[in-house]
């Protein structure tokens, strides 16, 4: 890459002793033009997309770890409450993107109480259909900012090969029968310790049946990351 210099009106290469200066410029005018607000209330933000005050507020859950067969544990820290159902569904059903990486920073403090021998991530899959009339899945993006911070993989040879109806208002049972057969695993799997990672927990039955094709495939252990928990009835 070049740059012109007016001293020797020629044009010379760029050191990165430049670039560093452009980028911290570069950061300082973002910063100001456009700052980081917390996701919730707007206030402006530097160095989270989720102020301490909305932190402070949001509604733990009761019973937010756990180690629920055939999972070796289960996160998941908010209950499934206002502002983060309001905020779960925007991103869903409204494309409201800038939520997914608040979520992530959320789930991301709870990453240091996680087993050190997880190795790969696993968003839960969206079956190509939807993903097509949504254009996205919100748990690949809530899971990408975990990526870059863990250095974990994805593992993208796992699909959804049903085109389910919404698990939403259905009985335990009747979503046991939805998801029969709704996973599969293109190849082989070579990681020992999956985290699944996904939007919302409710009976569990999504997360258990994935859980199950992965284990049948020869994953050794399998665990999940939720942003927060519904209680059915």
């Amino acid at each position: 890459m070049l740059q012109y210099d007016n001293r020797t009106m020629r044009w010379a290469p760029i050191t990165s002793k430049s670039l560093a200066v452009f980028a911290w410029f570069w950061r300082r005018i973002s910063e100001a033009v456009c700052p980081l607000c917390c996701v919730f209330c707007g206030a402006r933000q530097f160095d989270a997309p989720v102020c301490g005050g909305c932190l402070g507020d949001l509604e733990h859950a009761t019973d937010p770890c756990g180690n629920e067969p055939p999972f070796m544990f289960v996160i998941a820290p908010y209950e499934y409450a206002f502002p983060i159902d309001a905020a779960i569904k925007a991103l869903k059903f409204r494309r409201k993107l800038f939520y997914a990486p608040a979520f992530a920073h959320l789930l991301m403090l709870s990453l240091p109480s996680f087993p050190d021998d997880v190795d790969a991530l696993l968003p839960m899959p969206l079956h190509w259909r939807r993903h097509g009339l949504r254009g996205f899945n919100q748990a690949a993006e809530i899971a990408r900012p975990i990526r870059r911070a863990t250095g974990l993989p994805f593992i993208c040879n796992v699909v959804r090969c049903r085109n389910t109806p919404f698990q939403s208002g259905l009985t335990a049972a009747q979503r046991k029968r939805n998801l029969k057969s709704a996973f599969a695993v293109k190849g082989s799997l070579r990681h020992r310790h999956v985290l699944i990672v996904d939007d919302v927990i409710t009976t569990g039955e999504t997360c258990r049946q994935l859980a199950d094709v992965l284990l049948g495939a020869g994953v050794k252990r399998v665990s999940v990351l939720a942003i927060a928990r519904a209680r059915s009835g």
